[in-house]
């Protein structure tokens, strides 16, 4: 059966919420260490982390959860049509020239200058059309995929697909869904035995978060925001040698704001705000991502209890009761908590084919969306709630 389209699984224009897979071409470790030649690419996982955190300072998009794996990444992407709403046509503009620059004369220099922002912001249909394409989950991962390929394959020397195609994509539906997918994006290196605890899993949302309470920080990937004034590209373009300014350019890109964060100041925190409406839009303070809204009723201290007690269970391959202080957050939600680790751990059986994730009510009102009568997947799914 052909993938659903796009359009059929998600709309730019309204909040939703999808877990989004990129394998590399052949599932080749491309982002690991190749068995064939021996070389290690682990590297590469850090050129995708710093790309997502890049990104997720300039599109309409939270960035919930992730997983960077040998030959392929995971991710929970949260797109924000209100937030991209409320941003003014220039901003709109500066930071869609920090993705896709477009073509220069003066290469070496590459930075947005005023007056090009003026000009794009000037355009009304085609910010319109940004504007859109700024909150589309597909312009993200594109975003994503397509730099880190030309990275590797200048690196590599040869041609071709880095990526196996466009990525898989599953709707997540409620909360319920969202938990548990959460938790098996940031098990992923622990379900395949690279490390036994989550705190030792880096390129993960989990090692992050973790990092980041212990006081973590990390130079921060998040693009400058500020346009070169014309003058000021002009005098340097005829001032100053090329070498120069190729040197400068290299220099900023490790740090473009000169800013030192915490480890995970560019994902949307976990914890929704009580005090706060489902409908503030909770634009992002410090710029470093689209919003400050979180996206579970559950603590961070609770959420890496649950985490690291659902890791324990995987290693030692036994079924254990829930502790009742974290089986209460699962009930609440409408999952069955002697299941917990089962719906964890052998995600796949559960959702692996399903391009709908959630409780069985709520896979069954989504499918009504899509004028169909279930999704698959759905049945199999229904043992996991109650």
């Amino acid at each position: 059966m052909p993938r659903p389209k796009r359009e059929e699984q998600f709309d730019n224009g309204e909040i939703c919420v999808v877990h989004a897979v990129q394998r590399c071409v052949r599932r080749a470790y491309l982002a690991g260490v190749d068995a064939q030649t021996g070389k290690d690419y682990s590297f590469r996982k850090e050129w995708i982390r710093r790309r997502m955190e890049a990104l997720a300072s300039v599109f309409g998009i939270d960035v919930l959860s992730y997983a960077i794996m040998s030959n392929h990444l995971h991710v929970i992407l949260r797109n924000r049509p209100d937030v991209v709403a409320s941003w003014s046509d220039s901003e709109v503009a500066i930071r869609w020239l920090r993705v896709f620059p477009g073509r220069r004369m003066e290469e070496h220099l590459a930075e947005p200058t005023e007056h090009e922002v003026k000009v794009l912001a000037g355009n009304a249909e085609r910010i319109a059309e940004i504007r859109l394409r700024m909150s589309d989950i597909s312009w993200f991962m594109r975003s994503l995929a397509e730099p880190i390929s030309r990275l590797a394959n200048k690196q590599d020397e040869c041609t071709g697909r880095f990526w196996e195609g466009r990525f898989k994509a599953q709707r997540i539906v409620d909360e319920a869904g969202l938990l548990a997918c959460s938790m098996y994006v940031d098990l992923n290196p622990v379900r395949a035995a690279m490390t036994s605890d989550p705190e030792k899993a880096p390129h993960t949302s989990a090692f992050d978060r973790i990092q980041a309470s212990q006081g973590k920080r990390v130079d921060s990937a998040a693009f400058d925001l500020k346009p070169v004034p014309t003058a000021e590209a002009a005098k340097q373009i005829r001032e100053t040698p090329v070498e120069e300014l190729q040197q400068k350019r290299k220099e900023k890109k490790r740090n473009p704001t000169g800013k030192r964060i915490r480890r995970d100041a560019w994902l949307a925190p976990i914890t929704l705000s009580p005090g706060k409406l489902s409908s503030e839009v909770e634009v992002s303070r410090d710029g470093l991502r689209a919003s400050d809204k979180g996206f579970l009723h559950v603590s961070i201290r609770d959420y890496l209890r649950l985490l690291r007690w659902t890791a324990k269970q995987g290693i030692e391959g036994i079924a254990a009761k829930v502790p009742d202080s974290l089986a209460s957050t699962l009930t609440d939600l409408g999952i069955d908590a002697s299941m917990w680790r089962d719906l964890v751990w052998q995600w796949q059986r559960y959702f692996g084919k399903s391009i709908c994730v959630g409780s069985p009510e709520s896979m069954r009102q989504d499918a009504k969306r899509c004028g169909k009568h279930h999704h698959q997947g759905q049945a199999a799914a229904s043992v996991c709630f109650v």
